[in-house]
C-alpha cells in the first residue's frame, strides 16, 4: 500500500464537509444527542459475515487483544439500555478484508442514530427528512432543485420513497417465488437452475450473490430512493421478527443501485438475542457478553440505522467513487 495525496478533490471534499455539517444540524435540531465513542474494544457483537482488525494493548508484561469496531452499535445499545435517549454517532468504523474500491474502504465514516419508541418505518420517515435537509443545504450549482438532486444526469427526488419488499423484489427482478425464497433447498435448486455454482455455497452465500447481481442494480433507479424491506431472518441477527416468523423489520435504502443505509427495529428480547448470538458459529473474536447484560437491564422499543457518509456525500457531489472525496488516500 502507499499514501497518495492530492488537492484536485478539494471542491468535492468541501461538499463532503457540507453534508457532514448538515447531518449535525439536523440531529441537533431534532434533539438527538451526539455521542463520542471509542474505536477499540476488547469484545464485539458476533457478526460472522464481517472480518475485523485486531491489535494488542501492551504494558510491561500485560497483553490484551483489542479490535477496531466495525460499527458503534455495541456501545450505543448499552447507552440506550441505560436511558440516554435519542442519540447518534458520526465517526470512523473499520472492516477488514474489504479492499479499497469505488464504494468500499476498510476505514470509513458511519452515521448511526437511534430513535426511541419508533419502528423501522418511523426511521424511514426520519431518513427522508434528513435527505431533504441535506439537499436544501446544498442549494448551489446543480442543486437548485427543491428536495431534488441530479445524479449522473438523472433527477432524484426526495419527496417520497419507492418502497418494495424483499419478497416482491426477488419475484420481480430475479423470477424467484415466495416459496423458493424462504425454502433453503428450493432456493439452492433455483440458484443452480439460474447458473450459480452451488458446490461450496450455502443458502446465505447464494442469496447474497443473487441479491447483489440481480436485485441491487434496479434499486433507486426510478427517480426516487428505493426502500427495500422485510429481509429473511437469516440476514438480520439484531432485528425484531415480523409476525410471520420468517422476516425481520429491516430495510436498506438505495440510490442508483448503491446501498446507503441499513435499518432495524431493534431486538429487545435478551433471551432471543443470546440465542442468535450462540448460533453465530464462525466468529473467532470474543463475544460482547456485556451487550446481553445491557438488554437484561432493559432496552425499550427503538430503531436505529447505519448510513455510510462517504457514499451519501458521493451521491450529493454527483461523483462515482468515494475516493473522489478524499485529499489523502491509502491504497
Amino acid at each position: 500500500m502507499e499514501i497518495k495525496t492530492t488537492t484536485k478533490n478539494l471542491d468535492n471534499y468541501k461538499i463532503y464537509l457540507q453534508v457532514e455539517e448538515a447531518v449535525h444540524e439536523f440531529m441537533e435540531k431534532n434533539k438527538y444527542l451526539k455521542i463520542d465513542l471509542p474505536v477499540l474494544s476488547p469484545a464485539l457483537i458476533p457478526e460472522s459475515y464481517l472480518q475485523v482488525f485486531e491489535t494488542d494493548f501492551k504494558f510491561l508484561d500485560k497483553k490484551e487483544k483489542l479490535y477496531l469496531i466495525p460499527s458503534p452499535e455495541l456501545f450505543l445499545k448499552r447507552l440506550l439500555a441505560y436511558g440516554v435517549g435519542d442519540c447518534y454517532y458520526l465517526g470512523k468504523s473499520f472492516r477488514n478484508a474489504d479492499p479499497p474500491a469505488t464504494l468500499h474502504s476498510y476505514e470509513f465514516v458511519m452515521l448511526e442514530f437511534y430513535k426511541m419508541d419508533a419502528d423501522y418505518m418511523g426511521i424511514a420517515d426520519v431518513v427522508l427528512k434528513l435527505l431533504q435537509s441535506i439537499s436544501r443545504k446544498l442549494q448551489v450549482t446543480s442543486y437548485k432543485l427543491q428536495n431534488k438532486i441530479i445524479y449522473k444526469g438523472k433527477k432524484i427526488s426526495f419527496e417520497k420513497w419507492e418502497k418494495i419488499t424483499v419478497q416482491k423484489a426477488f419475484k420481480k427482478y430475479a423470477g424467484i417465488s415466495e416459496k423458493e425464497l424462504f425454502n433453503h433447498k428450493l432456493f439452492i435448486e433455483k440458484a443452480k437452475e439460474k447458473g450459480y455454482s452451488i458446490n461450496t455455497s450455502t443458502y446465505e452465500d447464494l442469496w447474497s450473490q443473487i441479491y447483489s447481481q440481480e436485485i441491487e442494480p434496479h434499486l433507486g433507479t426510478n427517480g426516487f430512493p428505493t426502500l427495500i424491506y422485510d429481509y429473511p431472518k437469516e440476514f438480520a441477527a439484531l432485528a425484531k421478527l415480523n409476525p410471520d416468523g420468517r422476516t425481520t423489520q429491516r430495510f436498506e435504502f438505495y440510490i442508483d443501485g448503491i446501498e446507503l443505509g441499513d435499518c432495524y427495529t431493534e431486538l429487545t428480547d435478551w433471551k432471543e438475542q443470546e440465542k442468535r448470538f450462540n448460533n453465530e458459529k464462525k466468529v473467532i473474536h470474543p463475544i460482547d457478553k456485556g451487550y446481553i447484560e445491557a438488554l437484561k437491564y432493559g432496552l425499550n422499543d427503538c430503531s436505529g440505522i447505519a448510513i455510510g457518509l462517504e457514499r451519501l456525500a458521493m451521491i450529493f457531489a454527483n461523483l462515482t467513487s468515494i475516493d473522489q472525496l478524499k485529499l489523502i488516500n491509502i491504497s
